[in-house]
């Protein structure tokens, strides 16, 4: 009998999902800076939640529209 894991709910803005889905498609995480093997494990296991969402229709004209949204205002 496997027990479920406690879960959370989690919204994302849907720009930060597409941002952050672009990101974890490309990255090499052998090269993401860690502390703990769980950090990567954690990044495994949001782009596997993020694989499950509408995210994974965008084109790069979107990933480009939801960057600049992210980024705007960011005084960077």
């Amino acid at each position: 009998m496997t027990i479920p894991l406690p879960t959370v709910e989690l919204r994302l803005w849907r720009a930060d999902a597409v941002v952050l889905f672009d990101w974890l498609m490309t990255v090499d995480l052998n090269q993401v800076p860690i502390s703990h093997p769980a950090e990567k494990q954690a990044l495994a296991d949001l782009l596997t939640q993020l694989e499950q969402s509408s995210v994974t229709e965008v084109d790069q004209g979107e990933i480009d529209s939801a960057r600049r949204e992210v980024s705007r205002d960011m005084g960077w």
